[in-house]
């Protein structure tokens, strides 16, 4: 049965993607977007599918969230400012956005009383705890104000259900990746940056010495994964955060390696392209690996994309749409 979905930053990379997805398979699907960090090109594939309503309207003013929420069955919000560095640089946008912008769509989704609200976490919120691999419960103090802001939806999002029982699921991503990813930018993400520069025969600027290791996930994961939550009947499983990763982790150098190694087969003269080394990132975590057991159990997630899979298909991408 066809649900009427609303869908938050749908014209950004992980929300146009779910937009897509959605669309797909018969769903009615509403795009509020600010276009402060999306973009029209991610949506123009899809613009006029008679299933599809674009609502410009910013997060930040209440009656555009009434607005866009109306007659809807499920929210899938993805609005946020995201970036570490960005936060660094500029706080205040940052919460305005992510806890003032949240805390309307909650307020909204209470008041229309809506089947369920998953929303993006973010893996920011282990900040500086040192246990790998990252388990849900145990978390440390945040290194960033983009981390604090993550961590503030989750509270927000478990007071609304133990208090108004708005049923919430949050969705920790971990170094989401893949098509419709913006290349360009000051916080253009590391591998579309990365694919970008090889592409153009520029060096990659790692930070750090290389060795720093993330938990890369490939964007048709992370589809699935707001598939499974949004429409779990497990009781158990509603009204908790989940990993929503891969399970493995790839160091930044044997990243470029990968990239490069997809990248050749296009243009052989990406090979000789070298790194170069910067410093550390402020905000920064030297290691990130999820555990995905409670998503395993709870929801019966299992990634289908590997790094190695996803990266593959992104370069593919990438390549067809920066050459």
């Amino acid at each position: 049965m066809s649900k009427k979905i609303l869908i938050t930053g749908g014209a950004g990379f992980i929300g146009s993607n779910l937009c897509e997805y959605f669309l797909k398979k018969g769903n009615r699907v509403v795009c509020l977007d600010n276009f402060s960090t999306g973009f029209h090109h991610n949506i123009s594939t899809f613009i006029e599918h008679p299933n599809f309503l674009l609502i410009e309207g910013d997060i930040r003013n209440f009656q555009d969230c009434q607005k866009a929420i109306q007659d809807v069955d499920y929210v899938l919000h993805q609005a946020a400012l995201g970036s570490v560095p960005r936060s660094i640089n500029d706080p205040a946008t940052t919460n305005e956005v992510n806890v003032s912008g949240f805390l309307n769509m909650l307020i909204a989704a209470r008041d229309k009383k809506i089947k369920r609200f998953v929303y993006a976490a973010s893996s920011s919120t282990y900040g500086d705890s040192a246990a790998l691999p990252k388990v849900e419960d145990v978390i440390g103090r945040p290194l960033s104000p983009y981390a604090i802001t993550k961590l503030v939806n989750e509270l927000y999002a478990d007071i609304f259900s133990k208090t108004y029982g708005l049923e919430t699921i949050g969705l920790r991503y971990f170094n989401v990746f893949g098509k419709k990813q913006a290349p360009n930018g000051p916080y253009a993400a590391v591998i579309p940056t990365f694919i970008k520069k090889l592409i153009a025969y520029q060096s990659p600027v790692i930070n750090g010495d290389g060795s720093h290791s993330r938990d890369f996930t490939y964007i048709e994961n992370v589809v699935k994964m707001n598939e499974l939550a949004l429409f779990t009947d497990n009781l158990e499983a509603i009204n908790t955060v989940y990993n929503t990763a891969c399970g493995d982790r790839t160091t930044l150098i044997e990243l470029v390696k990968m990239l490069k190694e997809s990248l050749v087969q296009f243009d052989s003269k990406i090979a000789e392209v070298n790194v170069t080394h910067g410093p550390n990132r402020p905000g920064d975590i030297p290691h990130s690996l999820a555990s995905i057991e409670k998503a395993k159990r709870l929801l019966g997630y299992n990634p289908e994309y590997t790094i190695e899979q996803g990266v593959k298909e992104a370069v593919y991408w990438y390549y067809q749409n920066l050459k």
